[in-house]
């Protein structure tokens, strides 16, 4: 749990250290929210407590349910908002920009690879699965599946290369 608000914290500044983790948590609103997400994911204890602030922080501008799961080195740009289903799978070191919505009303959301960049405006929905150092450009709905290296935009997304993959990735955390 606390490997993962590490590498949450490296991908918004480039340090880990308490110091930063204190002015972080203080001034990003994004951030702070990341951080109540993984303590009520990682234990009944943190989440009895910390639940009903998540469940606040969730009415406001983000809504990830803290059942989502979520790897390493999470970003979320310009603090929201962003809506993402519980069923979401996501990978290392994605990159989420605001107005972003990872939905399903049928089945399961999508499964996300790592180091992906989701970029403003984006929906993805549905079960599609999203593969490896894939970009979405802005405004982009997806509702197919994405091999890896892509950059798609569009409505609906198209794949347009297989070039610069993982470009828009900045502080990458090394697993």
């Amino acid at each position: 749990m606390l490997k993962y608000i590490k590498s949450d914290l490296y991908r918004y500044s480039g340090k880990t250290d308490f110091v930063t983790l204190f002015v972080y948590f203080l001034t990003r609103y994004s951030f702070r929210y990341l951080v109540i997400m993984r303590l009520c994911s990682g234990s009944r204890i943190f989440r009895f407590f910390l639940f009903p602030w998540h469940k606040y922080m969730s009415s406001k501008r983000i809504q990830i349910p803290y059942q989502t799961e979520i790897g390493y080195g999470f970003y979320i740009g310009h603090n929201g908002p962003v809506v993402i289903n519980p069923t979401a799978v996501i990978g290392d070191n994605c990159t989420i920009m605001q107005f972003t919505t990872i939905g399903s009303e049928k089945t399961t959301a999508a499964n996300i690879g790592n180091n992906v960049y989701i970029g403003p405006g984006t929906s993805i929905i549905e079960n599609v699965t999203i593969g490896s150092y894939v970009t979405i450009g802005a405004g982009s709905v997806v509702t197919k599946d994405i091999p890896d290296n892509a950059t798609v935009a569009g409505n609906y997304a198209k794949v347009l290369h297989f070039k610069n993959q993982g470009n828009l990735l900045k502080r990458i955390w090394k697993i």
